[in-house]
């Protein structure tokens, strides 16, 4: 039986203060806990609906497959302040509560790597990571990898092609330009080497949700990029574009239907801080 849908998401960078976190204390290494801040409290619950209540609806109740498109963990990077921990097992051991019990619904997880400064050099904490929680393996034997090209839907099914990395910029009009280049690429490859081009590729690593589609004989080539599942870090202080931006949260739905492949997009953001009157 074939899977017409395939759930993405992507960046919870789990371990950080500003990551992913679920309720409760999380014990750490050595006896101590961490209890997850108001924000990311509120980030939680809309984790919840996001699967309680978006993922069913937009699936409507059919089978999924779930891809985790990197940096599910935030690792020991750039000198930060803000891990809970940088022992890696904490962090694998709150990824773990927070993705095992959705894993246990989908009918089949993939796992993307992500990037180096926090997943490892060659991604072997998200190797690790990938292996605990059941990932299906590449041909190589791997529980993750750097891409992957998925048919969706059956042998007749829309092709998509997923990857975390995708360039970035420090300008709002500029936002669509990398995945329209990421996607007239894929095209011009596979072009050159006589393959079917992708009819969807979706990419991670900005924290911000954008999607652009062209038409083509196959209906429409459509480029996401997902949002995160990370309150704003201290390094996106300082960039061009993202200091001013607010975070999303969310993920994305990718459906084969009787008659076109399409997305759908569930999106969140926290609003601005207060004004202070004078």
């Amino acid at each position: 039986m074939s899977v017409n849908n395939v759930i993405v998401v992507s960046d919870l960078h789990c371990g950080c203060k500003m990551g992913l976190c679920s309720p409760g204390k999380h014990h750490l290494d050595e006896g101590g806990t961490y209890e997850p801040s108001v924000l990311q409290l509120r980030v939680w619950a809309w984790w919840r609906e996001f699967w309680d209540e978006w993922v069913p609806q937009v699936t409507r109740g059919e089978a999924y497959a779930i891809v985790l498109n990197g940096d599910m963990l935030d690792g020991e990077h750039h000198g930060a302040k803000t891990p809970i921990s940088t022992n890696i097992n904490d962090q694998r051991h709150i990824a773990q509560e927070i993705l095992q019990p959705e894993v246990e619904k989908c009918e089949n997880l993939y796992i993307i790597r992500g990037t180096e400064a926090h997943v490892g050099k060659s991604a072997e904490l998200e190797e690790n990571f990938a292996e605990s929680l059941g990932a299906i393996q590449n041909q190589n034997g791997e529980y993750s990898s750097w891409g992957l090209w998925l048919r969706i839907g059956g042998k007749k099914g829309c092709l998509a092609h997923f990857m975390h990395h995708i360039g970035t910029t420090g300008r709002t009009h500029y936002e669509s330009s990398a995945p329209m280049a990421e996607l007239g690429e894929s095209f011009a490859e596979a072009g050159r080497w006589n393959n079917q081009a992708p009819d969807i590729i979706a990419r991670a690593h900005r924290h911000r949700f954008v999607e652009i589609r062209i038409p083509t004989d196959r209906g429409y080539g459509i480029a996401v990029v997902t949002p995160g599942w990370q309150l704003k870090t201290p390094f996106t202080q300082r960039i061009a574009g993202a200091r001013n931006s607010l975070p999303q949260f969310g993920g994305v739905l990718i459906r084969q239907g009787n008659e076109e492949h399409y997305t759908r997009s569930f999106v969140r953001n926290i609003s601005r801080t207060p004004e202070v009157v004078i």
